[in-house]
Parts: C-alpha cells; sequence; structure tokens
C-alpha cells in the first residue's frame, strides 16, 4: 500500500466489513491528525473519531486507513512535497487533483470501495473528476463535521468518493442520520444545462452524453456564477487564514501553502461582506433555476486536469475548481460522475440539487450512470 496514497494504515472493525479509507483531516481516536503538513508532525493523537467515522464503524464497516492530501487541504492539484503526491491511476501524467487526492486515488486504484474526503471548494468533486470515479458534495450541513480539520466553515462538507453510486449510496446512507430511501427517478426529466466558461471538449462531452437520454435539455444562465467563484475565494481565504495562520511561525509549511496562505491574510473585512452578499443572491438564483428544473449539469473541470509537471503553481491552479467552489458557496449538493472528452481525458459531470435534496440528487446520478453506462476508471490495488 504506497504511503503516497496512505499515510496511516489502519484495520478497525469488522474483516468483513465494508472497507473504505478517511482524509487525514478527519480524527479517528488514538492517531494524530496532520492534514499533510510537517507542521502537524507533533500532532498528538485524537481522543475521538470523527462523528462519521464513528458512525460508520459502528455500522460494520472497517476502516483501512487515512489518505493523504494536499497540504492543509489547501490546494487544487493534490502536489504534496513532504507526504508525496499520489500517482493519477489511469493518467499518471495528470494531476490527482485536491484536496482529497490520496481518498480519490485508493478508490480509482481499487484498494476500497469508498473514501471520504472534504469539499470547501471542489475537493471531492475535483479529485474524483481528475481520477475517474464518483464524488458527492452533499448540501452544507447535512453531514456532520464533528472532529473534522478545520472546526470551523461555511463551506467545507464530508463527502464519500466511491467506485460506483451504490457503494456511494450505502455510504451516505450510515453517514446522514436522516438519508431517507432514494425516491424513483421518472422516465422524462428537465435537466438544465448550465453554460459556463470551458473548453469546447468539455461542454461536447456533457452536451453529448446528456442528449443520448431521454430527458428534455434546457439551456440555463447563472449570472451570478464567476462573481460566486470569486466570492467563494474570498470566504475560503479569510476561514483559513483565521484557522491555518498560526501555523506558519515555525517555518514548516510548505512553499505553495504557506504563500497562497499570507496571500489569504490580505483579504478584507470589505472583500468578506461583498462575497456573503453574493452568496445570497447566488443561493437564490440557483434556487430559482431549480425551481424550473429538476437538476443541473456542467461539467465538473474546465479543461481536462494539467500535466504534474505544469502545476507547481498552487495559485495558478486555483482555477481548476472554477465549476465547482459557486456550489461551496451557494450550499446546495453537488455530485461528479465520470465522464471522459473525445480525446479520452477526464472532466467529468457534475449534477447540481436543491438544498436539502441530497437523496434525489443521488437517484438521479445513479438513473444517469446507468443509461450512459459511466463507470469508474479501477487499476488494480497496489
Amino acid at each position: 500500500m504506497s504511503t503516497d496514497i496512505v499515510v496511516l494504515p489502519l484495520q478497525i472493525g469488522p474483516a468483513d466489513g465494508p472497507r473504505f479509507m478517511v482524509k487525514d483531516t478527519l480524527d479517528v481516536a488514538g492517531s494524530p491528525t496532520r492534514a499533510g503538513s510537517r507542521t502537524l508532525t507533533d500532532a498528538a493523537p485524537a481522543a475521538a473519531h470523527a462523528e462519521v467515522v464513528a458512525r460508520l464503524l459502528a455500522a460494520g464497516w472497517q476502516l483501512m486507513g487515512k489518505t493523504n492530501l494536499h497540504e492543509l487541504a489547501y490546494g487544487t492539484t493534490g502536489i504534496n512535497h513532504w507526504t508525496g503526491t499520489p500517482r493519477n491511476p489511469r493518467w499518471p501524467d495528470r494531476v490527482p487533483g485536491g484536496s482529497s487526492c490520496g481518498s480519490a486515488v485508493a478508490v480509482a486504484q481499487g484498494l476500497v470501495p469508498v473514501a471520504l474526503g472534504t469539499d470547501t471548494g471542489g475537493s471531492v468533486r475535483t479529485p474524483a473528476a481528475c481520477c475517474g470515479v464518483f464524488g458527492l458534495k452533499p448540501s452544507f450541513g447535512r453531514v456532520s463535521r464533528r472532529g473534522v480539520m478545520p472546526e470551523r466553515s461555511s463551506l467545507d462538507c464530508v463527502g464519500p468518493i466511491a467506485r460506483d453510486m451504490d457503494s456511494l449510496i450505502a455510504a451516505m446512507a450510515v453517514m446522514t442520520p436522516n438519508f431517507h430511501t432514494l425516491p424513483v427517478v421518472p422516465p422524462s426529466l428537465h435537466i438544465g444545462l448550465v453554460d459556463v466558461a470551458c473548453d469546447t471538449q468539455a461542454r461536447d462531452a456533457v452536451h453529448g452524453a446528456l442528449a443520448r437520454t431521454r430527458h428534455r435539455l434546457h439551456p440555463v444562465t447563472l449570472p451570478l456564477f464567476e462573481d460566486a467563484y470569486r466570492a467563494g475565494l474570498a470566504v475560503i481565504n479569510r476561514e483559513n487564514w483565521t484557522a491555518l495562520s498560526p501555523l506558519l511561525a515555525d517555518g514548516r509549511m510548505g512553499p505553495d501553502v504557506a504563500t497562497r496562505l499570507q496571500r489569504a491574510g490580505q483579504t478584507t473585512d470589505a472583500q468578506v461582506a461583498e462575497a456573503e452578499a453574493v452568496r445570497r443572491a447566488f443561493r437564490a438564483e440557483v434556487d430559482a433555476a431549480l425551481s424550473q428544473c429538476d437538476v443541473l449539469a456542467l461539467p465538473t473541470l474546465a479543461s481536462p486536469p494539467p500535466r504534474l509537471e505544469d502545476a507547481a503553481d498552487t495559485s495558478a491552479a486555483v482555477s481548476m475548481t472554477a465549476l465547482v467552489r459557486p456550489f461551496n458557496l451557494s450550499g446546495h449538493p453537488a455530485i461528479t460522475l465520470p465522464l471522459d472528452n473525445a480525446d479520452g481525458l477526464p472532466v467529468g459531470l457534475q449534477l447540481v440539487a436543491r438544498h436539502g435534496a441530497d437523496e434525489w440528487l443521488c437517484a438521479v446520478a445513479r438513473s444517469l450512470s446507468h443509461q450512459l453506462d459511466l463507470h469508474a476508471s479501477l487499476g488494480e490495488p497496489a
């Protein structure tokens, strides 16, 4: 089991239970939470499991380890110069995506059917799309963040990355106390195709796939989409500066993350206030679109993942989250399904539903994955 993927091997729970791993920002009792950072080398062992970990273990799941990540969960590429960078199984010359890279690669490598990540600005959906697997950002507040780093966030969600929709749904049913039986998806849906800035092949992949279904497709414009992306950056910058800036003092933070965090410290109160105004307006805009459509659809990635050699500048690579980050700001549930462009490179099919309608989103995603024969790109266990 590669240490680039699994930073702490474990075996907790019944040997015959469904296997899972968790990103090393989730507490596991008796183990330190280091978040892929040398600054937390001396972190004390956690006193208790994160609530979602405890729920899965109580339901008979088997925890197999803690997974690697982009340092301090503050990056989009998954490149980590201290713990190592997990290798993207199907596209080894491309980044695995961040920040939940280890969880996505563990699933794509076939180590476990489910691994938990966290998604503050696309950090479940981006690596899931980069590695060709399934990944869900639940509605904000739907899944407990107790025992998750950072302690406070208005954006972050714990979500499953999985090899298939049935495994993802099984995990959500345990992680979420009030996760109900999935509704029946009717033969014809009204799907809103969101007009976003992306490359032609990403747009063609999504439109072409959905055109093969029997569903009604309708163009949707979200005028505040790019404003919401920038607002999401302002909010995460302020919240991460508050949570992580004390770790700068010992000088052990990776230079890419340290530089980004120092820039985040320059975020002004006025920028945060403006971002919160955009949050309210954009949430209403998405709600209005979803009052006319059953789900929204768009690519997960605006273009294929960058090559490793081109992704050294973390700040420049933040644009990888251009199509996912707005839904962290709005709080709506969003899921990515594996979808390649015409060149065989991953772009992902992203679906978005009404706030709180996570069961509906999962039902639609499962239905579409069957209709379109969308499968995870699984490698062999390392």
